[in-house]
């Protein structure tokens, strides 16, 4: 049975849009450090691909290569589903019941109703503007920052970042036919319902370049809407194929029968 490998994408997205590249802002990771992976936690992994050969030499079998992409210093991946949904609606209600409020009082004296309702519309939110480019999760979501709440005004505050999205693998390894990359759709919602991954042809030993197209989201103001604007970059990481025997994870040895010892009869 083939191998799962994941691949963790970390994209430290405010300083990626800023500086217009993805060197030095990526920290990549993955689940083969004790099987010899190289620069963990780095923009240069070297993720290691072993357990490929019988002992006579013939391919064992193909691996697997899963990439997980995610945002340095957003909202975790790991909230429930309908998070953002979620503080939208809090929010859309607060505004409601302070509107009621400001009716109460409007008839009374000094109340400012012009100040009171720009008020309320500050802490209301806005509303990303649907585009073609941004249907989906990203449409009609309000802005939040790290701590979940809602952004008053997108253009100047600090914000929460969408997650880096893959929208394509090539380069070397594809080229030589040493990965297969594909989206495949998923029920893990923390994927947001895709993810990329590719079959590793483990009869090819040697140290094979891609790269990742990963597109971002900047959050623009256009014509007094706030929109996610994406812009596209790109990182190269590596995969190194090891020729190294299919051996038995408890015993260390060839496969087989495991070496348990008759027990005696009483």
């Amino acid at each position: 049975m083939p191998q799962q490998l994941a691949v963790i994408v970390l994209v430290d997205v405010g300083n990626a849009l800023e500086s217009q590249t993805l060197n030095g802002n990526t920290y990549l990771f993955d689940n083969m450090k004790l099987q010899g992976s190289q620069n963990q936690g780095t923009g240069d992994l070297v993720t290691a691909i072993n357990g490929s050969y019988w002992r006579d030499g013939s391919q064992a079998s193909e691996q697997v290569l899963n990439w997980l992409p995610y945002s340095l210093g957003s909202i975790p991946p790991t909230v429930p589903r309908g998070y953002e949904a979620e503080r939208a609606r809090q929010t859309d209600e607060q505004a409601l019941a302070e509107l009621e409020d400001l009716a109460v009082k409007s008839s009374a004296a000094g109340v400012d109703a012009a100040a009171e309702l720009n008020r309320i519309r500050q802490s209301a939110g806005r509303r990303v503007k649907t585009t073609r480019r941004t249907r989906g999760r990203l449409s009609g979501q309000k802005v939040l920052d790290v701590t979940g709440k809602v952004v008053s005004n997108g253009g100047t505050q600090a914000h929460s970042y969408p997650a880096p999205v893959i929208t394509d693998i090539y380069g070397q390894a594809v080229d030589e036919k040493v990965i297969y990359p594909a989206e495949y759709g998923s029920p893990d919602l923390v994927t947001d319902g895709w993810y990329w991954s590719a079959t590793v042809d483990t009869s090819r030993p040697g140290t094979y370049a891609y790269t990742m197209r990963i597109q971002l989201h900047r959050l623009v103001q256009q014509g007094g809407e706030s929109l996610w604007e994406p812009v596209n970059l790109t990182c190269e990481s590596r995969i190194r194929v090891i020729t190294e025997p299919k051996r038995n994870a408890f015993t260390k040895a060839g496969l087989g029968l495991l070496p348990i010892p008759p027990r005696p009869f009483s």
